[in-house]
């Protein structure tokens, strides 16, 4: 791998149509269709021309020209690159979104790690808080 990490472990070239679950270690670029599920603590990125629908769940998505049609989950960073195309859901610390994007959907700027604990967060925080309140 280069010194940058930014070499290409796979690539899902134009043409090619997958269909199902991808786990991965590095950096993955895809070209072409893919329809499924993507987790990893890396690197996606989605090039010109893709089409992805997908529940993505990893480190950092770049996306620099295609579609996602669902919910991305970037633990460290999302970036969509125009002329891309994003339907769903967002969540990542760090979102860039270049202007002549097309996003539909809702986002959310804060740690990936609390996401589905929130709700019991505020509970939590509730029962301990009443006894204080209470003596």
């Amino acid at each position: 791998m280069d010194a940058n990490g930014t070499e290409i472990t796979a690539l899902l070239g134009k043409g090619t149509r997958f269909e199902g679950k991808l786990h991965f270690e590095g950096r993955v670029r895809i070209d072409g269709h893919f329809k499924g599920e993507i987790k990893s603590d890396d690197t996606l990125v989605i090039g010109d021309g893709a089409e992805v629908h997908a529940e993505i769940d990893v480190a950092t998505v770049i996306v620099r020209g295609g579609v996602v049609h669902g919910n991305v989950r970037a633990k460290t960073a999302l970036e969509v690159h125009a002329p891309g195309k994003l339907v769903g859901n967002i969540h990542s610390p760090s979102i860039f979104i270049d202007r002549g994007v097309e996003f539909q959907g809702s986002c959310r700027m804060d740690p990936v790690e609390n996401a589905g604990r929130e709700e019991a967060k505020p509970a939590a925080k509730a029962v301990a808080s009443t006894p204080s309140t209470a003596s």
